[in-house]
């Protein structure tokens, strides 16, 4: 189901985007190659890709504006590369779109693995076909209406633009009204992996997601419940 995907290698490293390329090839993925930010827009506009995987530090136009960019109107799973291993860099990634984000040097398998884990979470809910009508795959929490067999969102009626991360993280609040889910829960249930006390991936994730359905509602739909973690009120 998820071999055939096409994914976007932008590095200006060539080394490393071709040892990239290899590795995904290897697992049965096609790929094409970006060198600059600029030229990874143009090869995202004229082609269609199921994940990108982006470094941050590029000349023209670097992996943090390339993501911005993409993120105005694309869901697809981004996975950011950089040199750096400060968390202010983790953060700046994830708050620009990012879904993933990992540190130079880093191991090909684990990176094959994380493109794997981030296109299962994107495509799980398309895959679906059961009508969309069906009570069992619409969530109704106050102006929120959640579709899970078309993966979208309405907030009064209107359409609400969400990365992958962000809905599977929506949707599972939406599920389980008023109960509270910590930062490992969440991330157990999303990303699927182990969860480390240091990890701020989800506490970015929800801010974005927050700001979002704030933007849209007025209202705060995420409450966080503190020293506990998140929950949507029913």
């Amino acid at each position: 189901m998820i071999n055939n995907r096409r994914v976007l290698i932008v590095d200006d490293e060539i080394e490393i985007a071709e040892l990239i390329q290899i590795y995904l090839q290897n697992e049965g993925y096609e790929t094409e190659l970006a060198h600059n930010g600029e030229e990874a827009l143009e090869l995202f506009a004229r082609s269609t890709f199921h994940a990108v995987i982006l470094d941050i530090m590029m000349p023209k136009l670097d992996g943090l504006e390339v993501c911005r960019r993409l993120r105005r109107d694309q869901s697809v799973p981004i996975l950011m590369l950089s040199a750096k291993a400060e968390d202010m860099d983790k953060i700046m990634g994830l708050m620009t779109g990012a879904d993933d984000y990992m540190v130079k040097p880093f191991n090909p398998l684990e990176l094959v693995t994380r493109i794997k884990s981030l296109l299962r979470r994107s495509f799980q809910y398309n895959t679906m076909h059961a009508p969309a009508e069906a009570p069992d795959h619409v969530l109704r929490i106050g102006p929120l209406q959640i579709d899970k067999s078309t993966h979208s969102v309405q907030v009064d009626g209107r359409a609400l633009h969400l990365t992958s991360t962000e809905f599977n993280i929506l949707h599972l609040l939406a599920s389980h009204p008023g109960r509270v889910f910590s930062a490992e829960d969440i991330f157990q249930h999303v990303w699927k992996e182990k969860y480390f006390e240091s990890n701020n991936t989800v506490m970015v994730h929800i801010s974005k997601l927050r700001d979002k359905l704030e933007q849209e509602s007025g209202d705060k739909l995420i409450v966080t419940v503190w020293g506990v973690g998140y929950k949507i009120e029913g």
